[in-house]
């Protein structure tokens, strides 16, 4: 029995097959019903009892070793027929493959990234759960002062107050505590307010806010860089006005409307026939805010804006109801594939 083992690892050891018929002949001869190793066990039960333990060791050694030699074979030969520079199973059946597409808030995000981007802001972006300091503070938020009545605040802890964040102007504060003059940065994100759901609110939204600081900024820097913004956003013909308002960490301030796409200014019910659309908050930095973050007001201005990319999206899309925006039906996001 050993003088055979001996005879057919030798014999085996010669062979080299040339593609996969040939690994397929010499595995039906040595592994088959009839083979060589499958004669061998059949012989084994003659073997004497004080033999068996030895010859069973290298009977199963040369078994595993033949065994493990077609695997091999069969392994090369395979990777040498598939096609060259592709990783495709061609043999998988066909069968239609549907894409997904962007969510609409994400097609407004990187379309608005993309326009201010082009005037030379980056993007900066900071954490969702923040601190008083960064949300009203350093936003010339004092302590009981009416204006934090304006955020319906979702508190974590309290003394120190620790929040989700209700607006991305604390972005803007770690901007300017952390970045060197000037400072041109657009601040995209989600914030929580704790509001009723409804069709024109939600807890959750998302805002893209931006903020530039220098030598010699003017009321009539913030004018232009949204006049080409609207341009950009809805159109050539489109155009805005200013209209006062108030914000704490901004003075002067503005709310800016839009002319409304739909009627061309003359007036629908999308736009309540008064030919505007609301669509943004902005203003000339307070002097205070660039104190409280160690900018020396005498020497830099600076304005900012601040937007949401739900109202942005409603106006560009004509979605009326902000809850789709969260629900992932499926049909509504479909919608969105040709854009």
């Amino acid at each position: 029995m050993e003088e055979r083992i001996k005879q057919i690892r030798e014999t085996f050891s010669t062979l080299d097959p040339k593609d996969l018929q040939s690994v397929e002949k010499i595995r039906v001869e040595y592994l088959g019903r009839n083979g060589y190793l499958t004669k061998l066990f059949d012989d084994f039960k003659n073997i004497p009892n004080e033999k068996k333990k030895e010859v069973g060791k290298i009977l199963n050694q040369l078994k595993s070793e033949i065994t493990d030699k077609i695997e091999t074979w069969k392994n090369v030969f395979s990777e040498s027929t598939k096609p060259k520079g592709t990783n495709l199973d061609l043999s998988l059946e066909e069968y239609p493959f549907e894409f997904g597409t962007r969510h609409p808030i994400s097609l407004v995000k990187n379309e608005l990234v993309e326009i201010f981007k082009y005037l030379g802001f980056t993007v900066y972006e900071g954490p969702e759960i923040e601190d008083d300091w960064h949300v009203f503070s350093a936003l010339n938020f004092p302590e009981e002062h009416p204006a934090r009545d304006m955020q319906d605040t979702f508190f974590i802890e309290k003394k120190p107050d620790i929040l989700l964040r209700t607006h991305t102007s604390s972005v803007q504060v770690r901007s300017m505590e952390k970045e060197k003059l000037p400072i041109r940065v657009i601040c995209p994100g989600r914030v929580f307010r704790n509001e009723a759901i409804s069709a024109r609110a939600h807890c959750i939204f998302h805002q893209i806010e931006g903020l530039y600081i220098d030598k010699d900024v003017s009321f009539a820097d913030l004018k232009q860089t949204l006049l080409y913004f609207a341009k950009e956003m809805f159109g050539s013909e489109t155009k805005i006005r200013l209209r006062p308002s108030y914000f704490p960490f901004t003075e002067p301030s503005a709310e800016m409307d839009v002319s409304c796409k739909l009627c061309g200014g003359k007036g629908c019910s999308v736009c309540k026939y008064t030919g505007w659309l609301e669509v943004l908050g902005c203003g000339m930095v307070d002097p205070n805010v660039l104190e409280l973050n160690g900018i020396d007001s005498k020497i830099y201005s600076g304005f900012a804006f601040g937007m949401g990319l739900e109202r942005i999206a409603m106006l560009k899309y004509q979605v009326r109801d902000l809850r789709l925006y969260f629900e992932n039906d499926v049909r509504f996001l479909k919608q969105f594939k040709n854009y």
